[in-house]
């Protein structure tokens, strides 16, 4: 089963600067432990315990995951999982 991982920018010093990888496993969770093997470290930016980490956001197919089953979402061969850090800030200025 192969899906296609987009890392970003943050996150490729983890993947030798590779924008894309692919990976396996039959749920999020799967995939993230076969990534982690690949990719040493990796999963640890993601995960925390058996949830994701707050700030990391991750999509499947263009869905965002905590709006389906979290790190247990079920994966099929073909799909396209998108990490993306949560972005904050802004000038406490506005008016």
């Amino acid at each position: 089963m192969a899906i296609e991982v987009r890392i970003p920018t943050i996150l490729r010093s983890y993947t030798d600067g590779q924008k894309a990888v692919s990976g396996s496993g039959e749920t999020l969770a799967e995939l993230f432990q076969d990534l982690d093997a690949r990719h040493p470290g990796l999963k640890e930016r993601l995960v925390e315990g058996d949830q994701l980490r707050r700030f990391v956001n991750v999509y499947l197919n263009d869905e965002d995951v905590r709006f389906l089953d979290g790190i247990t979402t079920k994966l099929s061969d073909g799909d396209s999982v998108t990490i993306l850090p949560a972005v904050a800030g802004g000038s406490g200025g506005m008016r």
